[in-house]
């Protein structure tokens, strides 16, 4: 979902959408995983089956509680929340969590089991080779966590 909020040169969900790696969409399929930085379930690699896709809002940081307060996509039963990863933007680089869509996608991708398309996601930018550098490790880990108990160790070992 797309809420045109940041500077359409640099938005990164619609460069996916460009290349038809990612389709825009208004409202989000029951089935779909719906990307939340405010929800208290971490994605897991245990989501693999009860997953049909994966959605984004894509929207700006700055405003973000104001429109998780509006979105009713956030209030969607199937959300989650990537585990902590580090930015590899320009914009964000190195801050643990402040992700692109592109990244939180193809973080979510490479967790579910798909690192290809994780891979194919962020070689659509010329720092995306970097998002997957840095968080090489941590992506591993998680994808081979099962639940939300593996999850949050996971997350601890690395970001504390």
């Amino acid at each position: 979902m797309l809420l045109n909020q940041d500077d359409p040169s640099k938005c990164t969900a619609l460069k996916l959408v460009k290349f038809r790696l990612a389709i825009q969409v208004r409202t989000f399929h029951r089935q779909s995983i719906v990307l939340n930085p405010f929800s208290d379930i971490l994605l897991s690699a245990g989501d693999r089956s009860t997953s049909e896709s994966i959605c984004a809002v894509d929207c700006s940081w700055e405003k973000i509680h104001h429109i998780a307060e509006k979105q009713t996509a956030f209030r969607s039963r199937n959300n989650r929340r990537l585990p902590f990863l580090l930015a590899g933007n320009p914009t964000n680089y190195s801050k643990v969590g402040k992700l692109s869509t592109a990244e939180a996608l193809a973080g979510s991708t490479y967790i579910l089991g798909n690192k290809s398309l994780s891979i194919e996601l962020m070689s659509k930018f010329k720092w995306g080779h970097t998002f997957l550098e840095l968080n090489a490790e941590p992506l591993e880990e998680y994808s081979h966590a099962t639940n939300q108990e593996e999850v949050m160790r996971v997350e601890r070992d690395y970001f504390g």
